[in-house]
């Protein structure tokens, strides 16, 4: 990325380094709008899979340019056109746009055509949900994020998929593991068919905790599993940096989810938060993007 000082960011090249080497993600352009999808769902003919910059939208000042977020203080018009012109570009209408009530719960459900457009044009009849599903084409799945963890499920031999909202509230609770069982109880998903994708989030280098946090995830995950996801912070015996990437991998395999069937990019949001919205790196002064997952008509 480039800032040229004015408020334009301007994006010059995106790495997204995946741990053996490849990448994982592909970077998109339409009109002013940038957007990442992930290779691998990429590749099914069916399905449609995004995830939003901040680049392309029509909100000003700490939500520039593409906020999708509702709850920020944002004008409710620009993110409504927002949602529009993010929609237009990736092939969805924001009438069949579903967005989750994000509360930091482990809590998911199954949406289908009645809740088309609830959370973007029109009220929701539920909250309390940070995972949703579906089976019916065209409904595209939406989540919201500013460093949480977005999950994606695919299961390409029923043509079911789901998105889930991890924060580390979600990520110790391990809403993976409640999404996958409920696609399995829903559509007879295979965990081992599953292809997953780990979205954008902030990672371990920018995500101080503190004991209390800590505590949370010593009681959830192994002694063996806490080397790589809970690191002492050098000089601070009551902070810790964690990972909840590598948390979520955890939850994902624990689930029974094939290791060579995730996908993830390593692809900081606090590190690049003239790119992609931030609460850590803003101290909350921020917009939010979307996670989108359709199942093409």
């Amino acid at each position: 990325m480039e800032y040229d000082g004015k408020g334009e960011c301007i994006v010059v090249e995106l790495k997204v380094v995946k741990r053996e080497g490849e990448e994982t993600t592909d970077l998109h352009e339409k009109d002013g709008v940038v957007w990442v999808s992930y290779r691998v769902p990429d590749r099914l003919p069916w399905l449609i899979n995004a995830f939003s910059t901040r680049l392309g939208g029509v909100s000003e000042g700490i939500y520039e340019q593409m906020n999708l977020a509702h709850t920020v203080g944002d004008d409710p018009e620009r993110v409504l056109e927002n949602h529009r012109i993010i929609g237009s570009a990736i092939g969805v209408d924001t009438e069949d746009m579903v967005l989750a009530f994000q509360t930091h719960t482990v809590n998911v459900m199954e949406v289908g055509d009645r809740h088309r457009g609830m959370g973007v044009v029109r009220e929701r009849d539920y909250r309390d949900v940070d995972g949703i599903m579906t089976n019916v084409p065209g409904v595209c799945l939406l989540t919201s994020y500013a460093d949480c963890v977005p999950l994606y499920f695919v299961d390409p031999k029923n043509r079911a998929i789901a998105l889930s909202h991890s924060g580390w509230r979600g990520t110790a609770g391990n809403i993976c593991r409640n999404t996958v069982e409920k696609m399995h109880k829903l559509y007879g998903t295979e965990p081992a068919d599953i292809i997953a994708c780990i979205g954008p989030s902030i990672e371990a280098k920018c995500y101080e905790i503190g004991e209390d946090v800590a505590e949370e995830f010593r009681k959830a995950y192994p002694e063996e599993a806490l080397e790589a996801i809970l690191l002492p912070e050098e000089g601070r015996a009551d902070k810790y940096l964690l990972d909840l990437t590598q948390a979520n991998f955890e939850n994902m395999v624990g689930s029974g989810i094939l290791p060579e069937n995730i996908s993830r990019p390593d692809l900081c949001t606090a590190c690049n938060a003239l790119w992609l919205h931030s609460h850590r790196a803003s101290k909350g002064k921020r917009g939010g993007m979307c996670a989108f997952l359709s199942i093409r008509e």
